[in-house]
């Protein structure tokens, strides 16, 4: 069977990055551009997901292109170019951002795409989003900022960039958990740190009652935190 003719046929090219199909298929039906599959993805949510450019360029041009629709789990194609790691979804956000996206819609799991840029290390989406107003203080179904995200994957420089664009320092997700528990309990001393100097709070406890320090990892991480907060004149609360 010629798999330009299968149902789903477009989606598939645009997955595959088979871009002269993709032109054949929409010239021939250009209302294949808005069909969804059986995982309620466009062809767009496809092309993205798999970072190609040419294919993505041609779907976002084509008519009545709504840059907000959702695939079957709520992400919309400025989500999923925001995930792409290594900033691959940059130039992709770029084409979104052009055409008066959505920056701050949330998946069915409340995340935002500054959400998935801060959680990919992906400084220079994450510095395009909140060029374009995306919030730094909207958290998602478990409570969690951008800015506990960064945390979570010792980004450093997201983690600044958050904080000077009013992220909430202190705020706890639905386990009681801060930055400042995230960062330490995956060991990420250097990013504790830098929230310490922030002026995150040492004494708040998680939902297992559980101080920050609690969460390090082992010796190593605690005794680096404690040394280097003593450093900066800063106390931290240890029971």
């Amino acid at each position: 069977m010629d798999p330009s003719r299968s149902e789903f046929a477009i989606h598939e090219a645009a997955r595959e990055g088979k871009a002269g199909v993709v032109d054949s298929l929409l010239n021939a039906n250009p209302k294949l551009a808005t069909q969804k599959d059986d995982d309620d993805r466009l062809p767009i949510h496809w092309a993205i997901a798999n970072n190609h450019l040419d294919i993505t360029s041609t779907l976002i041009n084509t008519r009545n292109f709504d840059p907000d629709t959702p695939d079957g789990s709520g992400w919309t194609p400025l989500m999923i170019a925001s995930s792409l790691k290594d900033n691959q979804g940059e130039q992709t956000v770029d084409l979104l951002l052009q055409k008066d996206v959505e920056v701050n819609a949330q998946s069915f799991n409340g995340q935002t795409a500054l959400h998935f840029a801060s959680s990919k290390d992906n400084l220079d989406i994450a510095r395009k989003l909140i060029e374009h107003k995306a919030s730094t203080r909207l958290k998602d179904k478990r409570g969690q900022l951008p800015l506990h995200r960064a945390a979570a994957v010792g980004s450093m420089p997201i983690v600044k960039l958050l904080l000077e664009n009013k992220s909430p320092l202190n705020a706890s997700d639905v386990d009681g958990m801060t930055a400042l528990h995230h960062a330490t309990s995956e060991g990420h001393g250097d990013a504790a740190v830098a929230l310490l100097k922030a002026g995150a709070e040492t004494d708040k406890r998680d939902m297992d009652g559980r101080l920050a320090i609690d969460t390090a990892p082992d010796a190593k991480v605690r005794k680096f935190i404690l040394q280097s907060a003593e450093r900066e004149g800063i106390e931290i609360v240890t029971s």
